[in-house]
């Protein structure tokens, strides 16, 4: 019996990364929310998903964000989708640079910069839903 269970607990984990591009638009005075849609790009196939956030904290305006970037730490496909917590600030006025760190409770951290184009000034702590739509995958 010990045979077996060493052999099982045997063979460590590799987490593998994927890429990432999200579009999302936000309002926002004080309290804000936003949605849009992404894809994520993992072992050769193109997986789209939606957003939706919350955030709290000082800001004002809208802003369109086109983002690009990685998701780290994915063991499987489902540890992509969930609640993500992001801490963070920035400031565009007609155009200018968007950058985001967000980590969820399975361990994947995304982390996106991108144009931001509209007006807005922020700095505040937001909630990330992020859902998988596995039914529409594509190739890579």
């Amino acid at each position: 019996m010990a045979l077996v269970a060493s052999a099982c607990a045997a063979g460590p984990s590799y987490a593998i990364s994927g890429s990432v591009r999200v579009t999302v638009a936000k309002a926002a005075f004080v309290v804000g929310g936003g949605g849009g849609r992404g894809v994520l790009t993992f072992r050769h196939r193109n997986y789209p998903f939606t957003v939706q956030g919350l955030s709290l904290g000082v800001t004002a305006g809208a802003s369109i964000n086109r983002l690009v970037g990685r998701a780290d730490n994915i063991n499987e496909l489902s540890d992509f989708g969930g609640t993500y917590s992001m801490i963070g600030a920035g400031a565009a006025l007609v155009g200018g640079v968007s950058g985001v760190h967000l980590k969820n409770g399975k361990g994947v951290m995304i982390s996106l910069q991108g144009a931001k184009a509209g007006l807005e000034v922020s700095a505040n702590v937001s909630t990330v839903v992020i859902t998988l739509d596995r039914s529409r995958s594509t190739p890579d």
